[in-house]
């Protein structure tokens, strides 16, 4: 029978853990402050034949800026990923597990960092969104960056883990 409970730390996997989330920060933190030099609002930037354009954005909500009033709360549920995801460290043992949990907590850091640094204040601040598909200004998809898309991939790739059976501790027996 296969052994269904591994306890422990893994120190391989949440350093992995903790490189995707480190690594996922940085490039974020370095596109926003590439686009924030670079580009100027409401003079988009047509590449790829028009499939992506380059925006820059300050949103204080979520996607198409829902949730604009509540900033805060974004705030607040950013740092609970951060600690359920830091929780659930304790008993990872599965890399694939590390890279998708990496992705989702650098992704809710990176706009944390907004939140938390970016006018107009603190747990208020505005999220640097820059990339925009098949047409500017949030035409046909939420303009975003790339703390969205560590978080969306991160968040697919739990799934995919979640449906095809996949633990977080490693291990392969039937589910509890």
């Amino acid at each position: 029978m296969p052994k269904t409970d591994r306890p422990g730390v893994s120190a391989a996997t949440v350093t992995m853990l903790g490189v995707v989330a480190v690594l996922a920060v940085a490039l974020d933190q370095l596109v926003k402050a590439l686009s924030t030099s670079g580009l100027t609002e409401n003079e988009p930037v047509r590449i790829l034949g028009g499939l992506v354009y380059l925006c820059l954005w300050r949103n204080s909500g979520a996607a198409w800026s829902v949730g604009s009033e509540y900033t805060w709360v974004f705030s607040l549920v950013a740092f609970a990923v951060a600690g359920w995801i830091g929780g659930v460290a304790l008993r990872l043992r599965s890399k694939p597990w590390a890279v998708a949990l990496g992705l989702v907590l650098g992704g809710a850091l990176g706009n944390l960092a907004d939140r938390l640094f970016r006018a107009p204040g603190v747990l208020q601040g505005h999220v640097v969104d820059m990339i925009s598909l098949f047409g500017p200004d949030a035409q046909y998809f939420p303009v975003f960056n790339v703390a969205d898309m560590c978080l969306f991939i991160g968040v697919a790739l739990a799934i995919v883990l979640e449906l095809t059976g996949r633990t977080r501790d490693g291990s392969s027996g039937p589910r509890a």
